[in-house]
């Protein structure tokens, strides 16, 4: 556990905000971050992740060298540490000079089949980073994202949660479908979906295909 600056988190006399700026200025403090994830103290637990969630966004490069780490928190008991790591290994692959993320592509999809809504929209809403950061896996993410409208429902992935989830997807589509190669099999999907009864999916489903329709 990590007892240095970040215990400041527990009780409040540093925000995540706060601690993320001094780890900008001084990244040898990256180490008590990551270290902090594993607080018993959920304040400091999650504070840690928050600030390593958006590190990861503005400088990956930072980040990068413990990109391993994130990879061993997609099977943390914690949700929101799997949550979380989810979204800092897709920036991650902006700078993926080494391939980690290819070595643990069929792990990261595999995570489409979680019974938690929230698990499976953070899978799909970041498929467009990924996609745009690796544009050689683009048939391979495409593949997977396409199988979002046959996923089981269940207690935590309603009906209604698998509209939420195709709203993820859609979005994801509109950030690289340019690049796609078999883009009648996306066209057809997102046709089906304007017909939805959600209406935010259903309108951007339609300004989908007004853009990208042929």
């Amino acid at each position: 556990m990590a007892d240095g600056i970040v215990e400041n988190l527990a009780d409040k006399s540093m925000t995540a905000a706060a601690l993320k700026e001094k780890v900008q200025r001084n990244p040898a403090l990256l180490p008590e971050v990551l270290a902090g994830v594993g607080s018993s103290k959920a304040a400091v637990r999650y504070g840690c992740s928050k600030v390593l969630m958006e590190l990861s966004g503005d400088h990956p490069e930072l980040v990068y060298p413990h990109m391993d780490f994130f990879v061993g928190l997609l099977d943390s008991k914690y949700r929101i540490l799997t949550w979380n790591a989810l979204a800092v290994i897709a920036q991650l692959t902006r700078v993926d000079s080494q391939k980690k993320f290819d070595a643990i592509f069929d792990k990261y999809y595999s995570f489409l089949q979680d019974e938690y809504m929230v698990t499976v929209a953070n899978v799909v809403g970041n498929s467009g980073v990924i996609a745009l950061a690796k544009p050689y896996l683009i048939p391979r993410i495409t593949k997977e994202l396409l199988k979002v409208e046959r996923l089981k429902t269940g207690k935590h992935l309603t009906a209604e949660c698998k509209l939420v989830i195709a709203e993820k997807t859609l979005e994801s589509f509109d950030m690289f479908f340019d690049k796609v190669e078999n883009k009648q099999d996306v066209l057809l999907l997102v046709k089906h979906w304007c017909t939805s009864t959600r209406k935010s999916l259903r309108e951007k489903a339609q300004r989908f295909t007004q853009r990208w329709g042929e």
